[in-house]
């Protein structure tokens, strides 16, 4: 089977997006809800409290997210909830409104087209929440409700809110405010179906799927790709799965998954042994213990093998989510460390995706302080920022970056130096991780050209060639990367 995946992803940068915490309008007028007091936006984030984001300010920060280069938005749910993560759906057919409902989003989706601005949504379709109203029917109505079938009922009465009694329904996580759908059912199915190609009409350009490992229904995955495919071919649809994910990526299910496979080798190699450990263990990705260069081009050819290539070019490469603790905070809030994993990422195959604050140095612990409000300027880390720009620049300019063949030349020590090549553009990226210059003679008769050039960073650098050999004398100073291509 020939696998097809949207081109336009292979060429995109991501910006995730938490909406509740990125930008509050201007326009009050436009808001629902005006008098209110939301929490501080400087403050420490607390798992119930409101800041305030919404869909509006978003749209007023369009420019800035076009001018660090950015054309794809993923954002977290936006849909109707009584959380401010808005995982726990009310209404798959409304906006919430104190984002600013339907038109405000139709409004954004209409201006961030208009720059050429790709936007996927979150579909959270293995469970609902205790407010989505054929749950609620159930709640009012018991064994008479005509929704029954539509979860996982075990047992009468339930119990939604107490944890003294059973609570007679399963829930994602043993969680009671997280109802979890019977996709056995066929109305079921078909419901989430009509919402994913309800929002495709609107004009979304994809779907990031929540915990889509859960629905274990034979032929669920695969029928929503059709369906999907069938309104827009060029459709991105990604999913949230931490580990080898070859069961969803055989070409008739995802594009890609969330790579975290990627994350996590990539900060154990770059921050080493400045990982705060109590940062990541709440999650499996595992940026830890530290590598060496050897280990790490183990690791990343090992995922490099696991996908055919034409996956391997939409996979949803990051380094931290609103899900794991910033990598700021993760590094010990060495800026080395970031910049290094941020020049990984930006020249690795796939989609690279920003968590909203990481490209201006926000910290944050793991959730909730991983959703702190997005800093005002005064407070931007600037160097992170223009090594972000500048890194996405080089991206955009050079093809080879994107779609071009993946190949390690050289991992001793602290020192990791790789190629991507596509046709007759060659570029040469290195890393050095170590607190001491790095010195190497690198063979590179595989390649065509010699990159005479620095396009990032800094380096001292010369070539050596005779009949037999083509080699690269490489000098990289401590803690630092760059990237050779061709002169003018």
């Amino acid at each position: 089977m020939q696998i097809q995946t949207p081109d336009w992803v292979k060429n995109a940068v991501f910006y995730q997006i938490f909406p509740d915490r990125f930008a509050i309008s201007k326009q009050s007028r436009k808001r629902l809800l005006r008098d209110v007091r939301w929490e501080d936006w400087d403050a420490m984030p607390t798992l119930q409290g409101y800041k305030g984001g919404d869909l509006w300010g978003i749209m007023e920060q369009l420019d800035y997210i076009q001018d660090l280069g950015i054309d794809a938005i993923y954002f977290t749910p936006i849909f109707q909830s009584a959380s401010n993560h808005r995982y726990h759906t009310h209404d798959y057919y409304q906006v919430d409104p104190m984002l600013g409902g339907n038109a405000a989003f139709k409004e954004l989706l209409d201006a961030a087209h208009e720059r050429n601005i790709k936007v996927v949504l979150d579909g959270v379709f293995n469970h609902s929440s205790r407010g989505f109203f054929f749950f609620h029917d159930v709640l009012e109505n018991g064994p008479h409700s005509p929704w029954v079938n539509w979860f996982k009922i075990e047992g009468w009465p339930l119990a939604p809110y107490t944890g003294e009694l059973p609570a007679n329904y399963v829930g994602w996580a043993d969680n009671r405010a997280l109802p979890v759908f019977n996709h056995d059912n066929p109305d079921v199915r078909e419901y989430i179906m009509e919402i994913a190609e309800y929002w495709l009409k609107f004009g979304i350009d994809g779907w990031r799927l929540d915990v889509p490992f859960e629905i274990k229904t034979p032929g669920f995955w695969q029928e929503f790709r059709d369906r999907v495919k069938a309104i827009n071919p060029e459709a991105y649809i990604v999913g949230e799965v931490w580990g080898d994910s070859r069961e969803w990526l055989d070409g008739t299910q995802f594009d890609g998954v969330m790579n975290y496979l990627f994350a996590g080798p990539t900060i154990a190699f770059t921050a080493g042994d400045r990982v705060v450990l109590e940062q990541v263990q709440s999650r499996d990705y595992q940026p830890y213990p530290p590598l060496f260069a050897a280990e790490y081009a183990t690791k990343i050819q090992e995922v490099l093998q696991l996908y055919p290539w034409e996956i391997q070019l939409t996979q949803l490469n990051l380094l931290a989510s609103h899900d794991t603790a910033r990598l700021m905070t993760i590094a010990g809030g060495d800026q080395a460390s970031i910049e290094l994993a941020t020049l990984l990422l930006l020249t690795f195959p796939g989609a690279p995706s920003i968590y909203y604050g990481d490209e201006v140095g926000l910290p944050g612990g793991i959730d909730p302080d991983s959703r702190r409000g997005f800093p005002l300027e005064a407070n931007w880390d600037r160097e992170i920022y223009q090594t972000h720009r500048q890194l996405i620049a080089l991206r955009h300019a050079y093809p080879a970056l994107r779609t071009g063949e993946y190949q390690v030349i050289w991992a001793q020590g602290a020192l990791y130096v790789f190629a991507r090549t596509l046709g007759k553009e060659e570029l040469i990226i290195a890393v050095n991780v170590g607190t001491a210059p790095a010195q190497a003679n690198v063979d590179v008769a595989s390649l065509q050209t010699q990159p005479d050039k620095i396009l990032y960073g800094e380096a001292e650098f010369s070539w050596h060639n005779t009949e037999e050999t083509k080699q690269l004398s490489l000098n990289l100073p401590p803690r630092s990367g760059c990237i050779l291509g061709l002169g003018d």
